[in-house]
């Protein structure tokens, strides 16, 4: 009796394909043709007999059978790069490319100063580096690292935490002159309050005192951002006050351009984390970049800052 085996590479082509939504980047990223991306997922339906899906000249969507397939296919190709990566990482050089996703502020300020050195010592990785606030989908968009920077809740990826990510409320020398300065959270509701909105609840200020004492206060103000870093320029200015993370306001701090407030109050603990998708093998590259980053990162002045 002969024995056909399944048609692998199809099937992880389709996976690129489901996850992308496209075949154009699905063979952008897997470095193929677009013909032969297609023609490969045209080869999975006709052996499947069931079409996988729906295509019109505007956009690319999953049949019903194409849904169930894709989750398979993800399972399949994750499956391959395991087993490819454990035979790899039996050499002891790291190679391979890695997919980072970062917050934006803290990537370009904090991330991709250190990757020369990261590459330097490893010059068969390379690193895709994805600098967003938002949150990515790691296991749906092909990531293989990412630093998150909140109270992770509990979801199905490997974490890491690194260190301590203070938040304070600060302002200017000369915001506090013409405002005042807070003595107590709900003096914040006469202030003017610049707001970032990644934050949950971002007009909505919660804080904690030492005994574990809550208060929430709701808060107004002139500037509304979707990038922490993007506040500097109008708190520096004296345009009001903001929630910043330490790594944002370090040097802001230690030179007096802005101060903080409220010291026997502090929003939410939060921490800076390495997450990854499921799983318990590492390829040697991720492992490699993991290890560098926590090394680097947690010796920082603003992480020694928190820890002081």
């Amino acid at each position: 009796m002969t024995t056909t085996l399944p048609d692998f590479e199809a099937w992880a082509i389709f996976a690129r394909v489901a996850a992308r939504g496209s075949f154009a980047r699905a063979a952008e990223e897997l470095a193929l043709s677009k013909a032969t991306v297609s023609k490969a997922v045209a080869r999975l339906e006709a052996r499947l007999a069931t079409p996988l899906l729906h295509r019109t000249t505007r956009r690319l969507s999953l049949t019903e059978a194409g849904r169930a397939a894709a989750d398979s296919a993800e399972r399949i190709l994750k499956a391959g790069e395991a087993a490819e990566a454990e035979a790899v990482a039996g050499s002891a050089t790291p190679r391979g490319r890695v997919r980072l996703a970062v917050p934006m502020s803290f990537g370009i300020a904090h991330v991709a100063p250190l990757l020369p050195d990261f590459l330097e010592a490893h010059p068969q990785v390379s690193v895709d580096l994805h600098l967003a606030d938002a949150q990515v989908d790691l296991i749906g968009e092909g990531f293989d690292v990412a630093l998150r920077i909140a109270a992770l809740a509990d979801s199905r990826l490997r974490a890491r935490r690194l260190c301590e990510v203070r938040r304070l409320v600060v302002g200017a020398p000369a915001y506090f002159a013409r405002a005042g300065r807070p003595e107590h959270p709900r003096d914040l509701e006469a202030h003017a309050c610049l707001g970032y909105a990644y934050l949950p609840g971002w007009d909505r200020w919660r804080f904690l005192d030492a005994s574990g004492a809550e208060e929430a206060v709701n808060v107004t103000g002139p500037l509304r951002a979707n990038n922490a870093d993007a506040l500097t320029a109008s708190l520096r200015a004296g345009l009001g006050l903001a929630v910043q993370p330490q790594f944002i306001v370090h040097d802001d701090l230690a030179s007096g351009r802005l101060e903080a407030a409220l010291p026997g109050w502090s929003p939410p603990p939060i921490a800076l984390h390495v997450v990854t998708p499921p799983g318990a093998f590492r390829p040697a590259r991720v492992t490699a970049l993991i290890d560098f980053l926590g090394r680097r990162l947690t010796a920082a002045p603003w992480a020694q800052a928190v820890a002081a």
